[in-house]
């Protein structure tokens, strides 16, 4: 499964190559980091309440690959956690989609979940145009390492998570160099939104009176969460996560033979459908392994959510998280500011079309905040800020979460396809 890669450049021979070896450290760095985000020691909770852990995860194995202890293009272990791990990984997460208790959340944090979504997937080409008016030479490029590629792994990160980021580095075929420096700006911008909707959840009372907000619902919402998860909330068994393991790799298997019956057929007999990335056995892996997840939260399997489902797919979303870590390099944050430029662009209009929808609908701060961060930061931090308003909401956030995976995959094509359209 793991190969021992090659040193292309003796004079820059990285310290370690096996990738087994590399895989241990990885989780030695990740087991650190949440034993640590989980102390009771004051210095580390001032530390994770500046720091976000899963920065720390993108973080520690990118400083490996910049001072020349691993070389994160010529390891295989992206390629296995992205074939592997990613497909299960979505599964797990999607089957605990709850579609009647979403709509209990009601309309208007609905509306502005959507809204956050249709933020994310029209900011960026606009972001976009709106660079390129003073650099041009933005777009025109049409290699693998053109702006427009790296934005759709952004996209996929914003609206899904880490996973749909993965897939849209492989649906569009991204190059190393601009996924790691994307990869960065997603992290730093959407760290730095985060920080500002924990600071204005200190102020939710005084906003949401100001704007008027009935926050009646919350309360409603907050008793009808802590129910559910008493009633389905379990210590799981070996059984348990046996059929977890079963279910994720499962499927993670008919979505490879899927892709490889369905892909050739489109190759075959649409060859004008490659644009829309119908030709990539990425694509047609990771659209079966939503579609059947979705279709398994129908079902009896949903309930594998009480027995820690999506903690499993979360344990198998970190190690992807680090095998894409491996391949950033920190120093190319000062050699492309303007990717940052264009980030931060790209999110003054995702938060500004949030805003003035949760003005006009007159939507309480929670909704808009939670709706934000379940699209920009997904199941590992969407939690954080719906807790930040109050401990029980914080499933809330889960659950707004998985949606955005759900639609990660879909909205982050459509996406794509404008960004593409723009350059």
């Amino acid at each position: 499964m793991f190969a021992d890669p090659t040193v292309a450049d003796a004079a820059h021979a990285p310290l370690l190559t096996n990738d087994a070896t590399i895989l241990g450290i990885f989780a030695l760095m990740l087991g650190w980091v949440f034993y640590t985000s989980n102390s009771q020691s004051p210095f580390w909770k001032k530390f994770y309440g500046v720091v976000p852990a899963v920065l720390l995860c993108y973080f520690l194995p990118s400083l490996l690959n910049t001072f020349d202890i691993i070389r994160g293009e010529d390891s295989n272990l992206y390629y296995v956690a992205s074939r592997y791990l990613l497909p299960a990984c979505l599964v797990l997460l999607t089957i605990s989609i709850d579609i009647k208790a979403i709509k209990r959340l009601g309309s208007k944090a609905i509306i502005l979940f959507f809204t956050g979504t249709v933020g994310i997937v029209i900011g960026g080409p606009i972001a976009l145009l709106i660079v390129s008016a003073v650099v041009p030479e933005l777009i025109g490029v049409t290699g693998p390492e053109a702006a427009w590629r790296g934005m759709t792994t952004v996209a996929g990160s914003w609206i899904g998570g880490s996973a749909n980021q993965a897939a849209m580095k492989e649906i569009y075929g991204a190059g190393d160099a601009i996924f790691s420096t994307m990869v960065t700006v997603d992290v730093i911008v959407a760290n730095l939104w985060m920080a500002v909707l924990l600071i204005m959840s200190g102020r939710a009372a005084s906003i949401d009176k100001k704007s008027g907000a009935d926050v009646s619902a919350i309360n409603e919402l907050k008793e009808k969460v802590e129910q559910f998860h008493a009633k389905h909330s379990r210590i799981p068994s070996l059984a348990d996560l046996m059929i977890i393991v079963a279910v994720g790799l499962g499927v993670t298997g008919f979505a490879h033979l899927f892709a490889d019956i369905v892909t050739p057929y489109f190759v075959e007999n649409h060859p004008t459908l490659g644009k829309f990335s119908f030709h990539s056995k990425f694509f047609w892996m990771v659209i079966f392994a939503s579609t059947v997840g979705i279709i398994l939260s129908f079902t009896k399997v949903r309930n594998l959510e009480g027995a820690g489902a999506s903690k499993v797919g979360s344990a198998f979303l970190y190690v992807l998280i680090a095998t894409i870590g491996m391949k950033m390099d920190v120093r190319m944050i000062m050699d492309t500011p303007l990717y940052f430029v264009i980030g931060v662009i790209w999110m003054i209009i995702h938060a500004s079309l949030m805003l003035l929808v949760a003005k006009l609908i007159k939507a309480p701060l929670f909704y808009m905040a939670i709706g934000s961060q379940a699209n920009v930061g997904g199941a590992a931090s969407a939690p954080i800020v719906a807790s930040a308003f109050h401990p029980s909401l914080a499933p809330v956030g889960v659950l707004l979460a998985v949606l955005g995976y759900t639609l990660g995959t879909y909205m982050a094509w459509l996406c794509g396809q404008f960004l593409q359209a723009v350059a």
